[in-house]
């Protein structure tokens, strides 16, 4: 497994440190990955997350909030 973002991960579900789904990668540019939230994220997940109010679309996340990359999934760091 690996900590940093490639165009390969783009459509990977995005999960967070107790493994629940947060979003999708929906596109990475030079390892930052854009990151577009489910639906159903709660404001105290997105403020954990250091994800604001959610008033964009999408999300940025780095090598420094990823713990791994698997096949599936990009796992967040705590």
């Amino acid at each position: 497994m690996r900590d940093t973002l490639t165009t390969d991960d783009e459509g990977k579900k995005v999960v967070n440190a107790n493994g629940e789904q947060v979003g999708r990668v929906i596109e990475v540019e030079h390892g930052t990955g854009h990151v577009e939230p489910d639906p159903g994220i709660t404001d105290t997940i997105r403020s954990k997350l250091g994800w604001g109010e959610g008033d964009e679309d999408s999300y940025q996340i780095d090598g420094s909030n990823v713990e791994t990359v698997s096949d599936e999934e990009v796992h967040l760091s705590r």
